[in-house]
């Protein structure tokens, strides 16, 4: 039977996608607090296949189980992960992790389209998808293919939210040890080029969770960042070294550098195909070098930080301090730019 309630009150059956990152987990953390019933589904990893009516695998935080599944395979999302169970919510963290083409199109859109379709038919009635801010102006094949699915979801007549978070604060975080080393903070251009208003992984998780029981997030694509004003690269840096107390050393990297990268290995890409791969993180890496993660304005073209809403009471300078005392590690995955 259904959790759901006539008035969307109530604890619910939530099905969670990417519960294995760290915004997964916070989002896992903060729905099993609000008190619904949270299943998450978890990608398979290389090795043999358990049994059917295996076990749920141990690791999943209070009040949460966690359910091994193939995302490749329609059959396995309802025999390993569904099991004939009614669900009422879609909640989904999953992305790529490298942001690649194929990656992109196989999980941000294939897995997703595929995970939409299950949960539907187990009766889902709302989704909660987590995407990214830079999918404003799409030129990367990852942004595009969160768009698709967007655009499937919009069009699949269930109730949706869609959450668009600027800077998460592990993609800020490459450079502490750097410093740590005494070495310089790494800016592009001036270091003023591009702004962002960080969100932590906890205060996201949270905004993510209340989604489910605020009707007016309902059916809106909802832009997100955390507390406090805009931040520069510079800001960062200079912050950092405060808190290390050492006087600020900065390098700065000129744009036209990572366009001559770019033009290199995607002309050495046409013969060698891990060349080509290459070539489109470095594109990814100059897009995030140049193009701010705030709300663009569609009249002007313009990154407002003044349109960017802010949620949340965790600041990146905090994270920065917690880093620098070891009281907390920066897990940043295939998505580190630095």
């Amino acid at each position: 039977m259904s959790l759901d309630r006539p008035d969307g009150a109530g604890p619910r059956r939530v099905l969670l996608l990417g519960a294995t990152g760290t915004i997964g987990r916070a989002t896992a953390r903060a729905l099993a607090a609000r008190g619904h019933a949270v299943v998450c589904l978890v990608r398979r990893s290389a090795g043999p296949a358990p049994p059917a009516g295996a076990g749920d695998p141990p690791g999943a935080p209070p009040g949460v189980t966690e359910r091994i599944v193939d995302f490749t395979d329609p059959a396995s999302l309802a025999r390993d992960g569904i099991r004939g169970e009614p669900f009422d919510v879609l909640v989904s963290c999953l992305a790529s992790r490298t942001g690649l083409p194929d990656d992109a199109w196989a999980i941000d859109y294939g897995v997703s389209v595929r995970a939409l379709q299950a949960s539907r038919a187990a009766g889902v009635t709302h989704v909660v998808l987590l995407s990214a801010i830079c999918v404003q102006k799409p030129i990367l094949a990852f942004q595009q293919a969160k768009l698709a699915f967007e655009a499937v979801l919009t069009a699949s007549g269930l109730d949706y939210t869609i959450v668009r978070p600027t800077a998460f604060f592990k993609s800020l975080s490459g450079q502490v040890e750097r410093l740590k080393r005494g070495k310089p903070f790494l800016v592009f251009g001036d270091g003023t080029l591009t702004a962002c208003k960080p969100i932590s992984d906890g205060d996201l998780g949270r905004y993510l969770a209340a989604c489910l029981d605020d009707p007016a997030r309902r059916n809106r694509v909802l832009p997100i960042g955390g507390p406090g004003e805009a931040i520069t690269p510079l800001a960062q840096g200079e912050r950092l070294f405060a808190l290390l107390g050492r006087e600020p050393r900065f390098r700065h990297v000129p744009v036209v550098l990572l366009d001559g990268i770019v033009a290199v290995l995607a002309t050495l890409g046409r013969w060698v195909p891990g060349l080509a791969a290459k070539a489109e993180l470095a594109r990814i890496g100059r897009y995030y070098a140049t193009e701010s993660m705030l709300v663009r304005d569609p009249a002007t073209g313009r990154y407002e930080a003044a349109m960017t809403p802010s949620t949340g009471s965790e600041t990146l300078f905090d994270y920065y301090a917690q880093l620098i005392r070891g009281e907390a590690v920066a897990e940043r995955g295939d998505h580190a730019v630095f």
